[in-house]
């Protein structure tokens, strides 16, 4: 008999809907406290029947899949899924231990931790892609089971910039505070940092209304996918340097005050600080930006003119993506993004509006319920007194057991193994060891703690560094909610069976929990978490208490905030913006002087040259790439990574297509194949972030953060280039200074 369960993709926040179909019935859930079988599947054995993966018909996107999407359900019964606990050994082989004995290990390696240095040498590091259940329980677990304030997640290195000035200027953070249908019939969308044709494909389909009428403006410093798709319909593309998208921002909102285009009744009415704005933008007139940026000063004059006569007519978006955000004035060019709308009285408008582009497939649910270093459920501040006093008062337990705030993402990774940093490490849904800035580092970091335990279903790089592995569920095996860009609450349905070895994290922090004398309550049933979050987040920005799994299950739309009682908020900001004058705060900003770029070492030979890296995403891969690089089709399409560099550039260094390229600085050096494009700025290269060892991109990146959002400068980053005619050992700690 045939079965079938509606679901959504495991990948971005669009959160594609779509329906897994099954040959076989679909098994019932496992008994809570059954016995796992060790070693039930064997290497090379199916583990799950396959499943067929089809569209299904909903907002985000109308039935279509990306490529990652329509593999997506390959890799739940892929050969090289973990089963059972793993231990390493002093010859660094992993080998299966049973159930008792990792969960004795965890709790003796935290015991340990904590007698010798304190609660805080036990840390936590989350992820993104977990449901709104495991995200709020690995909050309530680190803070109360474990007792520490070390917890963060790879969120950080995501949506804390755009968090982080949302907050600032509206006082409540929702990546897109309306619908994403509302793009449809919009005159004028400016895209900044955002390669959503690459990345999140379907959502191309919601721009392709104003593409037709020549209203798309895209921001890039590469020709991506997206600036090219502006061309048909007469769009432009506005190519700055890396690095001075806020000096382009304060260029457009110039041409909006000095030709008048600002919606004066608008900025009086509903808004603060406009005066301190109007006078740090005086400075930067269209020439003076033109000579900053690169971009001509007819085009920074002819965007802000398209956006006021789209917000005048038929809408005006502003979007904004990681490209613009992940800097160390990420927060502050964000800012700048919103203070242009703000002038242009797009937020909170019927036809109009601000919004950034969350990433990861839980990305806004995963920063609302406990997992940030500063936040506890429901979107509120740990420091604020009544904050702490409503949540002590759901979990049952005295507000002074609630730590203080903790680290954000890199400065907790940076203290792995000091004598008075992190010494024992859980870490769930991510692969630290490729996706952080300054990744030799950090895999010297992982390499010097007394303990690392990860949670995880396939070897992932910082798997592969672990002291215990723990086998956890898949998407398709496991029952949820998670939170899509729109701030859409969403149901995550279970699909088959999980191998009988594998295991919820939920289950995990509740054995985990009970035996460290925890206190509170630990359950292992989503819905029961799910219920005890929507209490937790009542009265909170984030508000989920009108919600539950029945509502959702019929298929009603969920928009947070959703107090009890409520219809939801599909538009925020209709009456009022989260401070308490209901007005939005519009803060100045100006660029910061960057570190001037270091010359190459002298070994590094007299074909180096200095430029610029970027950094990004390609269309088959997703995040580390620890999934897709484990999807047959999706790595024959892209095998490896390949350096962008502009012909004119490559000639200059002897470099030709397909030559090995040496990208260097002095955190590390990759090496790869070059792909000679005119899509890249001349004093650009482009690398994807999706591989590890001598291609990790992030062996690079600076670990520089903004000190607003924590966030790391991954899109401007120093680089010496050169052709190579040999490679490298794969040693992944080796630097420049070793070679």
């Amino acid at each position: 008999m045939t079965k079938s369960a509606d679901t959504h993709c495991p990948y971005c926040a669009l959160q594609c809907a779509m329906t897994l179909t099954s040959p076989t019935a679909l098994a019932p859930a496992s008994q809570p406290g059954s016995v796992p079988v060790p070693g039930t599947a064997a290497p090379g054995i199916p583990l799950a029947a396959p499943l067929e993966v089809s569209g299904r018909d909903f907002p985000t996107n109308r039935g279509g899949l990306c490529r990652k999407g329509w593999t997506s359900a390959s890799l739940l019964n892929h050969p090289g899924r973990i089963t059972e606990p793993l231990l390493k050994g002093a010859d660094g082989v992993h080998r299966p231990i049973s159930w008792d004995q990792a969960l004795d290990l965890a709790v003796s390696a935290v015991k340990d931790a904590r007698a010798r240095y304190g609660a805080d040498a036990v840390g936590v590091f989350g992820g993104g892609g977990l449901t709104n259940e495991k995200a709020y329980m690995l909050g309530k677990f680190a803070r109360l089971a474990l007792g520490t304030s070390r917890i963060d997640y790879n969120g950080r290195f995501c949506m804390s910039s755009a968090a982080a000035a949302g907050m600032r200027a509206f006082g409540v953070d929702r990546g897109l505070p309306f619908p994403l249908e509302a793009l449809d019939t919009a005159s004028t969308i400016l895209m900044l940092g955002s390669n959503v044709a690459e990345t999140m494909p379907p959502f191309v389909q919601h721009l392709k209304g104003t593409r037709d009428a020549g209203g798309l403006i895209v921001v890039d410093p590469r020709r991506s996918a997206t600036a090219a798709f502006t061309a048909d319909g007469g769009g432009l593309h506005l190519q700055p340097l890396p690095g001075t998208d806020l000096t382009l921002l304060l260029g457009i909102s110039h041409v909006v005050f000095h030709e008048n285009l600002v919606d004066s009744a608008y900025l009086a009415g509903r808004t603060s600080g406009y005066s301190a704005v109007a006078r740090s933008v005086n400075s930067f007139w269209p020439e003076r930006v033109q000579s900053l940026t690169g971009v001509p000063a007819e085009l920074i004059r002819e965007t802000a003119r398209r956006l006021a006569r789209g917000a005048r007519d038929g809408g005006s978006y502003i979007l904004t993506g990681r490209g613009v955000e992940q800097h160390v004035d990420g927060t502050d060019t964000a800012t700048a993004a919103i203070n242009l709308s703000l002038l242009l009285g797009l937020p909170g408008s019927a036809r109009s509006g601000y919004g950034t582009l969350t990433g990861q497939g839980n990305g806004q649910g995963g920063r609302e319920h406990g997992q940030k270093a500063d936040q506890l459920p429901g979107y509120r501040k740990i420091t604020d007194p009544a904050a702490r006093a409503h949540v002590a008062k759901v979990w049952g337990v005295e507000e002074d057991l609630i730590p203080g705030p903790g680290l954000p993402a890199v400065q907790l990774l940076k203290s792995l193994g000091k004598p008075d940093g992190v010494r024992c490490l859980f870490v769930h849904a991510s692969n630290i060891a490729v996706a952080s800035p300054d990744a030799n580092a950090v895999i010297a970091g992982l390499r010097s703690l007394d303990f690392l335990m990860v949670c995880d279903f396939f070897m992932s790089e910082t798997a592969a560094e672990a002291d215990l592995i723990l086998p956890v569920l898949q998407w398709a095996e496991e029952e949820g909610t998670l939170t899509n860009l729109e701030g859409r609450v969403l149901r995550r349905r279970r699909a088959l069976t999980p191998p009988a070895g594998a295991r919820s994290e939920l289950w995990i922090m509740a054995r985990l929990a009970e035996a460290l004398d925890a206190p509170s309550t630990y359950s292992e049933d989503p819905e029961t978490v799910f219920e005890e979050l929507r209490l937790a987040s009542a009265g909170g920005l984030a508000d989920y208490s009108g919600i539950d799994y029945g509502m959702l299950d019929r298929g009603e739309a969920a928009y947070w905030p959703y107090p009890a009682g409520s219809q939801g908020t599909p538009r925020l900001f209709q009456d009022r913006f989260a401070h308490p004058d209901g007005k939005a705060v519009m803060t100045p900003v100006t660029p910061r002087r960057r570190r001037a770029p270091a010359a190459p070492p002298a070994g590094a030979g007299t074909a180096a040259t200095t430029m610029t890296l970027i950094t990004g995403r390609l269309l088959e891969h997703y995040q580390s790439g620890a999934q897709t690089r484990r999807v047959s089709e999706l790595l024959a399409a892209q095998p490896e990574a390949k350096v962008q560099i502009h012909p004119a550039a490559a000639a200059s260094m002897g470099i030709t297509e397909g030559a090995l390229v040496s990208v260097a600085n002095e955190r590390g050096e990759v090496q790869c194949r070059a792909q000679l494009s005119t899509a890249i700025r001349p004093e650009t290269v482009f690398l994807p972030f999706h591989f590890p060892e001598l291609e990790s991109a992030n062996r690079l990146t600076e670990a520089a953060t903004d000190p607003v959002s924590g966030m790391p400068e991954f899109k401007f980053n120093t680089v010496w280039v050169r052709p190579v005619a040999a490679p490298l050992s794969t040693n992944v700690l080796q630097t420049t200074e070793a070679s």
